[in-house]
């Protein structure tokens, strides 16, 4: 792989991973409010709602950006993305609305490219598997 795309991969992963883990802790911030925009959009129990957002955001950015099990990850919050845009923003009359129901499907395509392709070579996911190669041929050695 050449040097451009070992960084375009983990330069793509922080800038997606990073805006999710942001959310993620401004959503630990403001648990009231965040519940009320959950029940006010009609989703069932909020406060495991409230729980599950911030676990893939917080949780899905931070292990995104570090590139552990990335292709899992991504695919999760992938699925979280379209939801969120299906039951948040579903007001096509609104303009505000449809912008970000559009960022939510880009922002899936872009992790289903994660899920396709993998963290890259700069991640947890890549080093964990260049050890375990190295360790099983170590075994294999004696």
């Amino acid at each position: 792989m050449d040097t451009t795309a070992r960084y375009a991969s983990l330069v793509g992963r922080l800038m997606i991973g990073l805006p999710f883990a942001m959310s993620g802790f401004g959503k630990l911030a403001a648990y009231g409010a965040t519940t009320a925009y959950i029940a006010s959009a009609g989703l069932p129990v909020p406060p495991l709602a409230y729980a599950i957002a911030v676990l893939v955001e917080l949780g899905g950015g931070l292990l995104l950006i570090a590139g552990y099990q990335a292709r899992s990850v991504a695919l999760t919050m992938a699925v979280f993305s379209l939801a969120a845009a299906v039951s948040f923003h579903n007001n096509f009359a609104d303009q505000n609305q449809m912008i970000h129901f559009l960022k939510n499907v880009m922002m899936a395509g872009g992790l289903l490219q994660i899920f396709a392709f993998g963290a890259g070579a700069l991640s947890l996911d890549a080093r964990l598997s260049r050890d375990g190669v190295a360790a099983a041929q170590a075994a294999h050695a004696h």
